[in-house]
């Protein structure tokens, strides 16, 4: 099926493969990871979750042949949507966000597609969701969290810069903000003065945004222990480049905390 002209939402496709099975899902934007990313939902299948949560791939456009649709459905995935023009993440999270919240789901977990973090914990983010938060944020940082081969630029940039700057601006202590392994309510998505469905979301601004606006609104936030693992050796999969892609980072912090992307400012 296809979706065009929705307000704040970019034109995309859609393939169900099955019809909403939890009251909860896991959107994976993910946009060439190959072999990361049928490691990464094999390991999802051999712990369950697809049977927690259904599993929502948000592909950013694809062209290595990881999101074939036998394969796919193989790995319990139970949807996938494939994002139509330009942007990034930011994009390609407005797309998965409506649809989960068109959809019906109550909450929403997001995981990069890159095999990095440990998606057998998302059972954890599940609870909170039951528990009433409205935003939980994975940390390799808390107690029980795993850093494991992060290179040493990356931890000091969220350590010295990123965590304390959103810190600052969410008026809460968060310890690993560049992390995208989260959970978000229903009603953290659908408050009045959040607002996540405009065109200003294009790269990495709305995980800077949400990351602050549920704390800054008075709702119910918690970071709970997650595990995030480099490879040992080889290249770092990332899509953010080391020079531009990090003083554009810098940016975004700044003007969040400025409150550039709050709706009316």
């Amino acid at each position: 099926m296809n979706y065009k002209d929705i307000p704040g939402v970019p034109d995309f496709t859609c393939e169900e493969y099955s019809t909403r099975q939890s009251k909860y899902c896991v959107c994976i934007p993910i946009i060439n990871e190959g072999e990361r990313i049928t490691k990464e939902l094999k390991r999802a299948k051999e712990h369950g979750i697809d049977s927690m949560a259904d599993i929502i791939i948000c592909d950013g456009g694809s062209s290595d042949g990881s999101t074939e649709k036998e394969n796919l459905k193989v790995l319990g995935v139970n949807t996938l949507l494939i994002k139509q023009g330009p942007g990034k993440q930011g994009v390609q999270l407005r797309m998965g966000f409506w649809w989960a919240l068109k959809r019906g789901y109550e909450g929403i977990i997001t995981i990069d597609g890159n095999n990095k973090d440990s998606i057998e914990d998302i059972r954890f983010f599940i609870k909170k969701l039951e528990a009433g938060y409205d935003f939980i944020q994975g940390s390799r940082f808390v107690k029980g969290g795993h850093a494991i081969n992060t290179p040493l630029i990356r931890l000091l940039s969220v350590k010295i810069i990123h965590a304390p700057i959103i810190s600052l601006t969410a008026h809460h202590r968060f310890t690993d903000t560049t992390n995208a392994f989260r959970g978000y309510s229903r009603c953290y998505l659908t408050h009045p003065r959040v607002q996540p469905f405009r065109e200003i979301f294009v790269t990495y601004e709305l995980l800077a945004y949400l990351s602050t606006r549920a704390s800054q609104l008075g709702l119910k936030v918690c970071e709970i222990p997650v595990t995030r693992a480099y490879p040992q050796k080889g290249k770092v999969p990332t899509k953010i480049s080391l020079f531009k892609g990090n003083s554009d980072l810098l940016k975004i912090l700044f003007l969040n905390m400025i409150g550039k992307y709050i709706p009316g400012k």
